[in-house]
């Protein structure tokens, strides 16, 4: 098992990417604290990795707020004794043009994606420098990587996201600490699939979606999850610093990403 005798807080274990990554590195042998705002689907995914064997505590709570991300560390140390991974998943946004964004979608936005990543990180660190070591990855976008029309609170977040990824990496790699993070493509998240239930025709968005990936198809949450696997494990040992791009080779071809 790659996380055997790990602990690995993931935030966003409801649905989609987060709950993708719970499961398998449970499946890998590591201890979860789970966090989400959705309490009912958050204890689902607990209960799923209790059921197959694993050791997961979770807790309904909201990323922005430094109080309730204070207690969930507290609670997974309380009662698995320690953090080795921070896995920050959560990310929201909705497509917008930049003139008529509202502030208060904007600080919303900004909150939930990148001061959240913030606070999680600032109270694992602690337990992570008294030992010496320890994982961080943060889930971008590969809207930080290229322009596309739409969501310009999102890409700010998610660039600003790669940006915090390098700060960190290289100020805690001499104590030990690795800190990476990875640029999804388009996956097959819930957040996804409401923007196709918004559009006037799902299934042309759909194969506009499919052909902008060179692979032939969208991702899945499992896909974001084995990259996450690598880098939260010994096997990326001499890996910091680093935007994991995993994208079906969307990146290759910059297309022009059809919202509607």
């Amino acid at each position: 098992m790659r996380l055997k005798d790990r602990v690995a807080l993931v935030t966003g274990v409801a649905m989609g990417i987060g709950k993708g990554i719970a499961e398998l590195f449970a499946e890998e042998g590591a201890a979860i604290v789970a966090m989400d705002i959705e309490d009912k689907l958050g204890n689902e995914t607990a209960e799923k990795i209790r059921a197959n064997g694993g050791r997961c505590v979770f807790r309904a709570g909201d990323v922005s707020s430094e109080s309730e991300v204070h207690a969930i560390v507290e609670a997974g140390l309380r009662e698995l004794g320690k953090i080795d991974v921070l896995v920050n998943v959560v990310g929201i946004g909705t497509p917008a043009a930049l003139e008529t964004l509202e502030l208060s979608a904007w600080d919303r936005v900004i909150r939930v994606n990148l001061t959240s990543m913030y606070l999680t990180s600032k109270h694992v660190l602690p337990g992570m420098l008294r030992e010496k070591r320890g994982s961080i990855v943060h889930i971008t976008s590969v809207q930080a990587l290229m322009g596309f029309p739409g969501c310009p609170h999102y890409a700010a977040t998610k660039g600003a996201i790669i940006a915090l990824t390098h700060q960190m990496a290289a100020e805690y790699a001499g104590r030990g600490i690795r800190v990476n993070c990875i640029a999804p493509g388009t996956i097959e998240t819930p957040m996804n699939l409401r923007l196709l239930e918004r559009s006037p025709d799902p299934e042309k968005l759909r194969a506009a979606w499919v052909k902008m990936h060179p692979i032939g198809r969208i991702g899945k949450p499992i896909d974001v999850a084995y990259g996450a696997l690598y880098l939260a494990s010994d096997e990326s040992s001499f890996v910091t610093g680093q935007c994991l791009v995993i994208d079906g080779g969307l990146t290759t071809c910059a297309p022009h990403f059809p919202f509607t």
